[in-house]
């Protein structure tokens, strides 16, 4: 909120009279001077706080189930709820007449809230001010960083997209990427993985540039608590353990992405597995690819992988978020490539991410591995002979990127790993 607010009319004695409709006492002010470390203040009717936000933030939680007249006064002791702000949470009652806690950044606050009824709830009796909802969403989590006019949460691993001061529409719009981690591949002319499912979605109050797979679904926040998943991206084959395994679900609020679907092992293998984008076919009998967008989402959040071959065999690429993973070429042994990513600018600069990984190639021609698919996709190892070949790239970390497949004699090089996921939020936040 904005605008001056004054001073409370301290007493010699130390209280607070208030003249209101139910009460003719006076607020005892608490002595102890709360910091950062003390949030949640649980607030009591009759009691004043004295509110030291130099280190951080605080969180004052109004009484439940209250009576008219009931009142909570509030003092910013240090004069730094402009760069620590105070969120009043109304705990299941209004503030003035709104369904949102209030955040109070004014420098030098003083509040006196009193309870007038079920209609508007507190209302702050200072005469120089008004305490309301906020106008803009205030939350926390991951690693948040800002552009222009709008905040950026980015997840990289599991955590919390905590509301603590909402809004109404269209300022409690949210846009959000969820990109699931992406699948590995083998240790022998295996398919590339596929790409993790990606889903994107721009708020109409959002001016960034969004990918061609926008429209996942609009989320308004609220305040509350949204559990943040990020998948991991699957295990590459290796010699010793050469199976590979499909990536990991990423999931905030109603969204879920799927893992990227494996590549499927060098041999007479139906394909590899479905998943956000599909993992492409290995080596033998002209197998086809995978299937992406499973389960099936709109828009698509993912591509099928691509077809293997046989006679100077080669396994197919992975699947990529908007580009189908390519084919293995005969004759020549050559790997197909990864399927293309897409890009995206709601962290604040243009990026790549959801390439599948390529397909191995043939060894005994010297085949070339499949390349990776533009937006973190792993390469493929090229087949040598003689030789053992060379082991496949991993999709890069959070851009749930296809893990590439080695190529040549499996004893000797493994398999790209899938890339892990990403969770990226922003909102306008002034």
């Amino acid at each position: 909120m904005s605008g001056p607010v004054g001073d409370n009319p301290y007493r010699a004695s130390g209280v607070v009279a208030a003249a209101v409709a139910g009460r003719t006492g006076t607020v005892n002010w608490d002595t102890t001077i709360y910091v950062t470390g003390d949030s949640p203040v649980t607030g009591e009717n009759g009691k004043g706080y004295f509110l030291n936000t130099t280190c951080g933030a605080i969180t004052v939680t109004l009484p439940s189930g209250p009576s008219a007249g009931d009142i909570v006064s509030i003092k910013d002791y240090a004069d730094t709820f402009d760069s620590n702000s105070l969120t009043l949470c109304r705990n299941g009652s209004k503030i003035s007449g709104g369904c949102d806690n209030a955040l109070v950044n004014t420098e030098g606050s003083s509040l006196s809230m009193i309870y007038a009824d079920a209609t508007r709830g507190w209302i702050n009796i200072q005469t120089d001010t008004t305490v309301e909802a906020s106008e803009f969403i205030t939350a926390s989590g991951g690693t948040p960083s800002t552009c222009g006019d709008f905040k950026i949460h980015t997840f990289t691993g599991d955590g919390c997209f905590a509301v603590t001061a909402g809004t109404s529409a269209p300022n409690n719009e949210v846009s959000y990427l969820v990109i699931a981690g992406g699948g590995g591949s083998g240790i022998q002319q295996a398919g590339g993985g596929g790409a993790g499912g990606f889903r994107e979605d721009k708020a109409s109050n959002d001016p960034y540039t969004a990918s061609p797979l926008d429209g996942a679904g609009t989320i308004n926040v609220t305040s509350q608590t949204y559990p943040i998943a990020v998948g991991a991206g699957g295990a590459g084959g290796t010699p010793g353990a050469p199976a590979q395994a499909p990536g990991s679900v990423s999931t905030f609020s109603t969204i879920t992405s799927a893992g990227g679907g494996n590549g499927a092992p060098v041999g007479p293998y139906p394909g590899g597995a479905p998943g956000g984008s599909g993992g492409g076919a290995g080596e033998g009998q002209g197998t086809p690819g995978s299937t992406g967008n499973q389960p099936p989402t709109s828009p698509a959040q993912g591509t099928p992988g691509g077809n293997g071959n046989t006679g100077s065999g080669s396994g197919g690429g992975g699947g990529g978020a908007v580009g189908v993973g390519g084919n293995a070429s005969h004759p020549g042994g050559y790997g197909g490539p990864g399927g293309a990513g897409t890009t995206t600018s709601i962290s604040g600069s243009s990026v790549a991410r959801g390439g599948g990984g390529g397909g191995g190639g043939y060894p005994s021609v010297n085949g070339p591995g499949g390349s990776a698919g533009p937006g973190g996709g792993g390469a493929a190892g090229n087949g040598t002979s003689p030789g053992a070949g060379t082991g496949g790239t991993a999709g890069t970390v959070n851009t749930g990127g296809g893990g590439g497949s080695g190529a040549g004699d499996p004893s000797g090089v493994s398999g790209g790993a899938g890339g892990s996921g990403t969770v990226i939020i922003r909102y306008r936040y002034q």
